[in-house]
């Protein structure tokens, strides 16, 4: 069986060179924003995005472990002092299955 397929083709995709014959080095910072090129294109971001952008330049100069805390933590369980807070745990549980829709 066969079957005619009708539309048009895809635009030919077409490649381009850096922007401004620059090229990153590999593990340069990249947290700054692109400069756009002097041949008119610009690119303007929305709210939302510009949001994203900043809470991620944000989050990558924040520690990844809060030191203090973890050696909090670990002297409160060798003492025997640390509690569990099953309830805060559960609504926790609850809300990220909320937020993910389950």
């Amino acid at each position: 069986m066969s079957q005619k397929i009708e539309g048009t083709a895809p635009a030919a995709v077409r490649t381009t060179g850096p922007v401004s014959g620059r090229v990153a080095n590999a593990g340069a910072d990249r947290s700054a924003p692109v400069e756009a090129s002097a041949g008119g294109d610009s690119l303007r971001l929305t709210g939302e995005a510009a949001g994203l952008q900043a809470m991620q330049r944000e989050l990558s100069t924040a520690p990844a472990i809060d030191d203090a805390r973890v050696q909090a933590v670990r002297e409160a369980l060798q003492a025997g002092t640390y509690k569990v807070n099953a309830e805060a745990i559960a609504d926790g549980m609850l809300s990220l299955e909320k937020q993910l829709g389950a």
